[in-house]
């Protein structure tokens, strides 16, 4: 596990999404081609404006996504597919192949397809953030970290909801979805590289939580401890209730 401390969100995001496209370009070096995951999210908005303006060879990349609400039109503000291809997909050249969550379709076959898939594409660069409850995509605590399912239907908790509300991605948290697909726990651990960006003081105490309490359910990215190459890239105000002691690993 490392720790990357910026003083902006800006800056943070500049550093990740430079050390993403390093990782994406040495695996397209080695391989001929990188398989990568990207999140949403406000906390991803300065990581992937730094990455689009990578020079990467995108025709050589596929990419995934981490989750998305069941029953959410892309149309829809707070739609992931909507937001990756506004901020992302439309920013840069023409993928290799993009999977996007399909929300609007029966679930369970939107994730046996989606299964299949990632199943041949092993992930080599994980772009991922936590939420408020300490979820990792939309695993909230108590969070499943037993299923080998690439792709499962996830329960959504009144915080992680509020965090979306709060967001400005819906009005009222009537409106926020109570399911979502998410991505499982081992199947992001089974990227090869993970950039965790998590800016802002609301995220403070679920930074401290997933690096300096043991690894459990209750605080779902603290299994992100157990990863071979993880860094978490941070600004002052999320990381301002680490101890010294993790401060100084």
């Amino acid at each position: 596990m490392k720790i990357v401390i910026s003083n902006t969100s800006k800056e943070l995001g500049q550093v990740a999404g430079s050390e993403a496209a390093d990782l994406i370009r040495q695996t397209i070096s080695e391989k001929g081609r990188a398989n990568i995951i990207l999140a949403t999210g406000t906390s991803q908005f300065e990581t992937i404006n730094q990455l689009i303006t990578e020079d990467i060879d995108w025709s050589k990349v596929t990419m995934f996504h981490l989750d998305e609400y069941i029953g959410m039109p892309v149309t829809h503000g707070a739609s992931f597919r909507k937001y990756l291809k506004e901020r992302f997909l439309e920013k840069v050249s023409p993928l290799e192949n993009s999977y996007l969550i399909n929300g609007e379709t029966e679930p369970e076959k939107e994730i046996e397809k989606l299964n299949e898939l990632i199943s041949k594409h092993p992930i080599d660069v994980a772009l991922v953030g936590i939420g408020e409850n300490g979820h990792l995509a939309f695993n909230d605590p108590p969070a499943d970290m037993d299923t080998e399912e690439p792709y499962i239907v996830v329960n959504l908790d009144e915080p992680c909801r509020l965090q979306q509300m709060n967001e400005g991605w819906f009005g009222s948290l009537e409106e926020v979805p109570a399911q979502a697909i998410s991505m499982s726990i081992r199947q992001i651990m089974k990227s090869a590289h993970i950039i965790c960006s998590v800016p802002d003081e609301r995220k403070a105490q679920a930074v401290k939580d997933s690096l300096e309490q043991e690894v459990s359910n209750t605080f779902p990215a603290s299994i992100l401890q157990l990863h071979q190459d993880c860094t978490f890239y941070l600004d002052k105000a999320s990381a301002s209730l680490l101890s010294e002691v993790t401060l100084s690993h």
